[in-house]
């Protein structure tokens, strides 16, 4: 499995000696502790990691961060601590970050390698801090969110000969449009180099909404009038004078004050053109952090409500014009479903909006899938009455699913039980088994769609002319716009010509994947439904299960896969409403004489006919008749003939021995039902331990499985030589749940075998008379 070397190597780690170890993990502190890391540093950790995989030794550091200075270095010792997970150590390390910025001024250098490890503090242990501690931190954030200097950094001078003091003067920030800011400084502000204290403003905006939520809506600062900020002289470009009043809150009222004013200076610089791609991607992202931070504000703090809701109404409605801003959509909804009484915004209109247009133009963007189903999820106890839009909406969500299933498989899981309803429970199931066709049809949309100079977010591998022609083809347009559609219809479509038509594009990758994540998501489904389906609902499940096992999409390996789980979920909604036997015997015999064959191994016969044998009884149903009975066994006469004469082929193979046996067993037990039966059952049983014992059927399902087909041929027959003990041991009553049916030697099934066993012995002359 290893090279040599690599033998060689974890020999070594494995037989190395403490005291080994030991100066090994001082040279990685000693070599960690200097200011500039060489290559030894690097080989160093290498050793160390491959020791530490390789053995048992303990994986934790016993570091300390009481004596560090450096900045830089107590942030790397703190990570390690923090990893380690350890209470004492996190509430240790948020002790001494928390040490170093009381001890500095807010301009200090290296403080920004400070602010991820408190935020780490906060987030492994939120009453590590004390509430000094806290009021201290939400001052020095505030500070840095508005008081950030509004000049570029000086650049680093190399110390050259034409190095001029009149080339390093700084300039004023810029916004992202090129224009000179004339507002406080932003992680939107541009420039060339930036000072300590605007990068400070960057990260001290990133940990923002984690310490918001961490301070709770109550908080644990008091009123000091007193307090002025370190920074309040500091020159600024402009102050307003809501933020001048702001001096007299108390820290934390403060501190949401300056987040209220930098969410919404945000805002305004979102709307500004880009000049370059990479600050139109940050406007974006930071736009989606103002508005959850925004949705905070006004959930711990109402009063911010009202002078949040015109700039949101003006900025849904801008987003919902801009298709490149789509992302931040769902953070506006989420506010409006949290403040939507309050706000007075025609809610449903903004769902309707969020769940018609953004899967169907945006389905192709797997982070934007990822994002909008894991709102859906979070929104749940939300939605109340506005949770039916989301549920006619699942055609238009399932888009997302098919062309990223791998990862939204687990998110769809979760997400299933709240979307399906009893009146979209039937169309729901059916558009689940025609997912990775969908999947296919999307490929064809976006081919059909994307300019050609763009970048293709298809399989190019696969040609597909013929089915964009199809595509293009009116003749398929009503089954196209079926697939395709945004809401449910509350109709299913058998979309077989579709399944022709995409068959070149079985083979794409995507495709395969989304066929792959069905029987998950069929699981799923099924788990959901039968917590509140009806004796209607489950009876219209088990017909679409008889029709579409025999038509779905041709995906190497899918239908095998997907009968698997239809076959146990047919059986499952038979033994909840044993009477569907009965009321669907029309629909069962046309299945059962239009297969020719088992397919996909045979898992969808072999619970059909099993249900047949189970529950075709008067015992089940008072409707089942004997011209009923008749009828079936006719019909599975056929089909056990048919499925044991034939030779197997490429087109036809074998038929697995579990159908055969499972058919013999149910013609059996209809047989004991309707004793007139019993003489033809008998006979064919004969022929079949006949034909088992050929060599012909040795070769065909080999020696084991012929050996099965004759044991259970033989049971049968010595079973039905007794009628009367046949139907008891064959069709039980309802007793048959109970234990003592199984257990009293005396008066159950166990006697009954017992006695036919030893009378069928005798009779063939085994035992003295």
């Amino acid at each position: 499995m290893f090279t040599a070397g690599a033998e060689s190597l974890l020999r070594q780690a494995r037989e190395i000696r403490d005291e080994e170890l030991g100066r090994l993990c001082s040279r990685v502190c000693a070599l960690l502790g200097r200011e500039d890391w060489g290559p030894d540093a690097l080989d160093a950790l290498r050793r160390l990691f491959l020791i530490v995989s390789a053995t048992k030794h303990g994986r934790s550091l016993s570091l300390t961060c009481d004596r560090v200075q450096n900045t830089q270095q107590l942030g790397l010792v703190a990570s390690v601590l923090l990893a380690q997970g350890d209470r004492k150590q996190v509430c240790s390390v948020g002790q001494c970050a928390l040490r170093v910025l009381e001890s500095r001024q807010p301009e200090g250098p290296g403080l920004r390698h400070l602010l991820p490890v408190v935020s780490k503090v906060t987030n492994l242990a939120p009453d590590a801090l004390h509430e000094e501690q806290t009021n201290t931190l939400n001052r020095r954030l505030g500070d840095w969110l508005r008081h950030a200097s509004v000049q570029q950094g000086v650049a680093h001078s190399s110390g050259g000969f034409f190095s001029t003091p009149r080339a390093r003067q700084p300039g004023p920030v810029t916004e992202v449009d090129g224009a000179v800011a004339t507002d406080f400084f932003t992680v939107l502000s541009t420039g060339q180099h930036f000072t300590e204290d605007q990068w400070l403003n960057v990260q001290a905006f990133s940990m923002l909404r984690a310490w918001l939520l961490h301070g709770g809506p109550g908080g644990s600062s008091t009123p000091d009038a007193d307090d002025r900020s370190e920074l309040e002289g500091s020159t600024l470009s402009v102050l307003s004078a809501a933020s001048t009043a702001s001096h007299l809150l108390p820290p934390q009222e403060r501190l949401r004050e300056k987040a209220f004013e930098y969410c919404q200076r945000l805002i305004e610089q979102s709307n500004r053109r880009a000049l370059r791609k990479a600050d139109s991607e940050l406007q974006k992202a930071c736009l989606v952090e103002a508005v959850l931070v925004l949705d905070v504000l006004c959930r711990q703090d109402p009063s911010f409500l009202y002078r949040t809701l015109s700039c949101l109404r003006a900025l849904h409605a801008r987003l919902c014009g801009d298709p490149t801003c789509v992302r931040a959509l769902l953070p506006v909804a989420q506010f409006f479903l949290h403040h939507g009484e309050a706000a007075a915004v025609d809610a449903e209109a903004v769902y309707q909006h969020l769940c018609t247009r953004i899967p169907a133009e945006h389905f192709h963007s797997p982070l934007l899938a990822l994002e909008f189903v894991q709102f859906c999820r979070a929104s749940l106890p939300l939605f109340g009455r506005h949770l039916g839009v989301l549920r006619s909406s699942f055609p238009n969500l399932f888009k997302f699913l098919a062309w990223s299933s791998p990862p939204l498989t687990a998110e769809f899981v979760a997400l299933l039980p709240s979307l399906v309803d009893a009146g979209t429970a039937v169309e729901m199931l059916d558009l689940l088994l025609d997912l990775p066709c969908l999947t296919a049809a999307l490929d064809l949309q976006l081919r059909s769609s994307q300019a050609a100079s763009e970048k293709p977010l298809w399989d190019v591998s696969v040609r597909a002319a013929g089915c964009l022609e199809a595509f293009r083809d009116p003749q398929y347009q009503a089954l196209f716009q079926h697939l395709l559609r945004a809401k449910a219809s509350g109709t299913t479509e058998r979309l077989v010509p579709l399944h022709q038509l995409l068959q070149p594009l079985a083979g794409c990758a995507r495709v395969a994947q989304c066929a792959e994540a069905v029987p998950i998501l069929l699981q799923a489904f099924f788990a959901a439904v039968t917590q509140f389906a009806d004796g209607t609902l489950t009876s219209q499940l088990a017909l679409l299960l008889l029709e579409r096992s025999d038509t779905l999409y041709e995906v190497p390996g899918y239908q095998a896969r997907v009968h698997k789980v239809l076959s146990s979920q047919f059986l499952a909604l038979c033994t909840r409403r044993p009477s569907l036997v009965v009321e669907q015997a029309k629909e069962l015999l046309e299945f059962v004489g239009s297969l020719g064959g088992p397919h996909g191994g045979g898992h969808m016969l072999t619970s059909v006919v099993w249900a047949i044998g189970e529950y075709l009884s008067v015992s089940w149903d008072r409707r089942c008749t004997v011209e009923q009975i008749n009828k079936f066994f006719e019909a599975l006469e056929a089909l056990l003939f048919e499925v044991t004469q034939s030779r197997p082929s490429a087109a036809l193979p074998a038929c697995p021995p579990q159908v055969i046996t499972v058919l013999m067993t149910t013609l059996t037990k209809l047989a004991s039902r309707s004793q007139d039966l019993i003489p033809r059952v008998s006979l064919f049983l004969s022929k079949m331990r006949t034909l088992a014992q050929s060599p012909a059927a040795g070769s065909a399902h080999g020696e084991e499985d012929a050996r099965a087909v004759l044991t259970r041929a033989t049971e049968l027959l010595n079973l039905l030589k007794m009628p009367s003990v046949a139907q008891f041991v064959l069709t039980p009553s309802a007793e048959v749940s109970e234990p003592r049916y199984h257990r009293d030697t005396n008066t159950a099934l166990p006697l009954a075998l017992s006695t036919v066993s030893r009378l069928v012995e005798r009779d063939a002359g085994l035992l003295p008379g």
